[in-house]
């Protein structure tokens, strides 16, 4: 039986589904008892249909019957609000959609918090901070423990800001498109399951160097969100400048289907990955701020280059600030790299907010 729901790991859940020592409807019962439980609290999910769920749990207890391998049989997932390409692959992968999570309501397109149509949307570490956006919901959800799994869709830091602010591992894919697809995990054994299920293809373990920066040559960073961050690697680093341009005018010329030029930046990426495997940032240049916005700081200063270039980036968990908020460290690969980025993932442990030591990772 399944002791603790909301500390188990994705992975954990369907090895045991697989072998018949709990079923996938027990399983859905359970993580419908942990939102019961929380959501009321947070505002992680805007729709979730208790009957459908067990009736979906119910659907793969008879694929694992029949001999099917799922690779996460019976793992609740929560589902972006308009997401598909992931929850479509992790669903044909053995996972029960629990409902969809919550996302930021209409305003400006960097916006990061999470005001939703169900009211806001809170940080499980603390209710008066943002989560992050627009991912909100998705990683609320996995930080309070109501699934192991979300997903997300990434077009400027939208997974991974929300990661980093809620101390979960938080990953977008190489993409030709401003929105990339992703998701939210607080295992990395999880995260790598879920990386082989969205891109089709089994992912070896590389032991890949990075080059470090606070800013990423443009962004103002605070110097607690940097040295956090930076505590937090266990790779080789490489003395090499990543000195960018403010991507700034060049997103908002992409989402204003203007034509973009982005040819430096990416010439100067090429020279840091010809030396270096991996970039390393802290996540957000600020830690969360208020429901009331973030004011003039640009949340979104050290992620949203990545998603012009399409390079596959994630937010691991880094520690905390000194007021008790998660940082995130920011690890982008070249693209089609996605297995360099695996290797950063046992820098930090994913915590159950208001537990001591409970490492889920």
């Amino acid at each position: 039986m399944l002791a603790d729901y909301t500390a188990a790991s994705g992975l954990a859940i369907a090895r045991m589904v697989t072998s018949g020592q709990v079923s996938a409807v027990e399983v859905a019962r359970m993580a419908l008892g942990a939102l019961r439980a929380v959501d009321e609290r947070i505002n992680a999910f805007q729709r979730v249909d208790a009957d459908q769920v067990v009736e979906h749990a119910r659907a793969v207890d008879q694929r694992v019957s029949a001999g099917e391998v799922l690779p996460l049989a019976g793992v609740p997932i929560g589902v972006k609000v308009g997401e598909r390409r992931a929850g479509k692959a992790l669903v044909a992968a053995g996972c029960v959609v629990l409902g969809s999570t919550s996302v930021p309501g209409p305003g400006p397109a960097w916006r990061t918090w999470g005001r939703t149509d169900r009211g806001l949307t809170k940080n499980p570490w603390h209710a008066d901070r943002s989560p992050g956006g627009s991912s909100a919901g998705s990683a609320a959800a996995v930080a309070a423990g109501i699934v192991p799994i979300a997903t997300g869709a990434d077009g400027a830091g939208s997974i991974r800001i929300p990661a980093a602010w809620c101390g979960t591992t938080g990953v977008k894919v190489t993409s030709d498109t401003l929105v990339a697809p992703g998701f939210l995990t607080r295992s990395a054994a999880d995260t790598k399951v879920c990386l082989e299920v969205l891109l089709g293809r089994d992912l070896e373990p590389t032991a890949p160097t990075a080059a470090w920066s606070d800013t990423l040559g443009f962004a103002d960073t605070d110097p607690e969100q940097a040295a956090i961050a930076r505590a937090a690697v266990r790779l080789p680093l490489v003395d090499v400048p990543v000195d960018l341009l403010d991507p700034e005018r060049a997103w908002f010329d992409h989402r204003a289907g203007r034509p973009v030029d982005i040819a430096e930046n990416r010439r100067r990426l090429a020279v840091v990955f010809d030396q270096a495997d991996l970039v390393l940032t802290p996540t957000t240049p600020n830690p969360p701020h208020g429901h009331d916005g973030p004011g003039a700081r640009m949340s979104t200063a050290l992620t949203w280059l990545f998603n012009l270039t399409g390079h596959p980036a994630a937010s691991v968990p880094a520690g905390f600030d000194a007021d008790g908020c998660p940082v995130g460290l920011q690890v982008v690969a070249r693209r089609n790299r996605e297995q360099d980025l695996l290797a950063a993932l046992p820098f930090g442990g994913s915590h159950n907010p208001g537990t001591t030591g409970r490492d889920s990772a």
